[in-house]
């Protein structure tokens, strides 16, 4: 694992962007793992301009991590709809390189196993993008996922349904589960990348990385990857006790050196 901090959120996002813009330009038929949310917007955004400026994914595969159970691709509250408003629509990825779970399959269990089918299919992951929940789980694998879990319908917790009540008009109308890759999913990915930003989630990002392996905060199973890279930003790493090392490994480590150059 290595921790990069950068000194503002966009900073973070940009570095996250040319990152993936480098995966997708030494392999042309990448498989990307997809995240949502609120952090990985400005991601989004900054590959949409790499792509104006000459980025191609007309031979990207992507796997998005989740989708609410109940939700339709058309639901303007689905990830199915997000991934069409930040990334699908604006790049020339085709949509039948694009993959979601089904919220509305109706054998949820059935659907799970299709999509690890799909993902397998592809070759696998190789590059899996991911925000920190403040619960400090990845995808919806919230607190007590077996750290060794596969896709399948999860039950929200009652934090996750409160942080997502704004965009269903209150916490009463979020959906109460959802389709999720399991951790040991996500963990099979040949590369993670996880971007934090913000003093909201500097505890639960010093914990996930410097604290215990445990189920009940599903991102400490990161620590067990051999190629995980976390990019947060001055804000998020208030709490990190290697913060100093953290930046010296940016700073001096040969693989970052294109990205301290560009």
């Amino acid at each position: 694992m290595e921790i990069i901090i950068q000194p503002t959120a966009l900073a973070a996002a940009t570095l996250a962007a040319r990152l993936i813009a480098t995966r997708l330009t030494n392999k042309p038929n990448l498989v990307l793992g997809c995240a949502t949310g609120r952090t990985v917007e400005s991601i989004y955004q900054r590959l949409v301009a790499l792509h104006h400026e000459g980025l191609d994914f007309s031979g990207c595969r992507t796997f998005n991590l989740d989708e609410y159970v109940g939700l339709g691709s058309d639901d303007q509250r689905s990830y199915h709809y997000y991934m069409r408003q930040y990334l699908f629509d604006h790049v020339n990825i085709s949509p039948t390189n694009t993959h979601l779970p089904n919220g509305v399959a109706p054998d949820l269990k059935a659907e799970a196993r299709r999509y690890e089918t799909a993902i397998a299919e592809a070759g696998g992951i190789d590059l899996q993008l991911l925000g920190l929940g403040e619960t400090g789980h990845i995808g919806f694998n919230e607190p007590l996922s077996a750290l060794m879990s596969r896709t399948r319908d999860k039950a929200l917790a009652p934090i996750t349904l409160q942080q997502n009540a704004g965009f269903f008009g209150g916490a009463d109308k979020v959906p109460k589960q959802a389709l999720t890759m399991g951790v040991g999913t996500i963990l099979e990915a040949r590369e993670i990348l996880m971007v934090v930003t913000g003093k909201k989630k500097a505890s639960i990002l010093a914990k996930a990385t410097e604290g215990p392996i445990t189920a009940m905060i599903s991102a400490t199973a990161l620590q067990l990857h051999g190629n995980c890279k976390i990019i947060v930003d001055e804000e998020a790493a208030t709490e990190l006790q290697g913060k100093d090392y953290y930046r010296w490994i940016f700073e001096n480590e040969p693989d970052w050196q294109k990205f301290r150059t560009e």
